[in-house]
């Protein structure tokens, strides 16, 4: 109980400081890096639609199967999927280090993040008299804390409370669901998710007798510096109550969304794009730095549910893995996780 109380503290600690002028700082900066992950994401889109598009072409000519189509368009999703990892991962890293800078310091000087290479975002200047769309977008950019829940409870675990960490990032879609009110929509989408686990006690996984266990290191690490990290393509899906105020303009109802109180309550689906052991350790007086990718036993696949309730842009947010993160361990160890997330029209 006391380390769910802990959980709770550092998001409502980041939540407070998202009011601040510090955190203005660093909103600006993670909108700089969604706009470069969002114009990524969009490219890579319109690429595979023009495929897809290539291969319909094909199949009605006769030229290839309706089997031979659906595996080729599997392969270019699969292609186009990749292609947004790996041009995104620069753009990971720095979002990775922002977030773990903003959660685990406290900026005693504002002067010292600098402004002048941001990128000028203008926001839309909508009619105030005149409905938005039924259906608008959103960048969607989540992080916070990240652990395993054992046998049904997060104490005493062998993770980091303060060092474990996620974040996820993603595009998605906000339908109003009904002509005369705004109070319920249907937000779904794509996106990515990344949950990191650092080991406590000077501690790795391993691949054990088919089961991925923790085990010494062998070697003296830097506990910030070596952790476990999964990766997830996930699409989720949330009923949202909007609470924004519906204004009337010549007897016209005016709807707005992501004006006032939100709650989203749903769930995701998603497939493991690749797990990684990261070890850094010095030995001799030399620093050295380890990569471990493998599947760790990992489950291909995740489901889980999730939760958000806020104001306008900011929410406090919660997901939880149903399924366990290991496909044959004795004890089942499920994800979650517990954060701020930003929804960004």
């Amino acid at each position: 109980m006391q380390k769910i109380i802990l959980y709770i503290s550092v998001a409502v600690i980041a939540l407070v400081n998202t009011v601040s002028a510090q955190e203005k700082t660093f909103e600006q900066k993670a909108k700089e890096i969604a706009v470069n992950i969002k114009t990524i994401a969009q490219e890579e889109k319109k690429a595979l639609k023009a495929e897809i598009e290539a291969i319909d072409k094909e199949l009605e000519s006769g030229k290839i199967t309706k089997e031979e189509a659906d595996k080729a368009k599997t392969k270019v999703a699969e292609e186009r999927a990749k292609n947004i990892e790996t041009k995104t991962a620069e753009y990971e890293t720095a979002l990775r280090e922002l977030i773990n800078n903003q959660v685990q310091t406290t900026a005693t000087d504002s002067t010292d993040i600098g402004t002048s290479n941001l990128i000028s975002i203008k926001s839309k200047k909508n009619n105030p008299n005149k409905s938005e769309n039924r259906t608008t977008s959103q960048f969607v950019l989540a992080f916070g804390a990240n652990n395993l829940v054992t046998d049904g409870a997060v104490a005493n675990s062998q993770f980091g409370y303060g060092r474990s960490s996620f974040y996820e990032w993603g595009l998605t879609w906000n339908t109003r669901l009904t002509n005369n009110s705004n109070l319920l929509h249907l937000k779904y989408g794509v996106g990515f998710q990344y949950n990191m686990l650092h080991a406590t006690d000077n501690r790795v996984f391993a691949d054990v007798d088919d089961q991925t266990i923790l085990v010494d290191a062998g070697v003296d690490t830097k506990a910030n510096r070596t952790y476990f990290k999964n990766v997830y393509f996930v699409v989720p899906m949330h009923l949202e109550f909007d609470f924004s105020e519906t204004k009337t303009v010549d007897d016209k109802k005016v709807f707005k969304s992501h004006r006032g109180a939100r709650v989203g309550l749903g769930g995701f689906i998603g497939v493991n794009t690749n797990s990684k052991q990261f070890i850094e350790y010095k030995a001799d007086g030399y620093k050295f730095s380890e990569k471990q990718k493998g599947d760790f036993n990992v489950n291909d696949f995740t489901y889980g549910l999730s939760a958000y309730v806020g104001y306008k842009q900011t929410s406090l947010y919660i997901k939880y893995d149903l399924n366990p993160m290991f496909k044959n361990n004795a004890v089942d160890q499920n994800n979650i996780s517990l954060g701020l997330r930003f929804d960004w029209n």
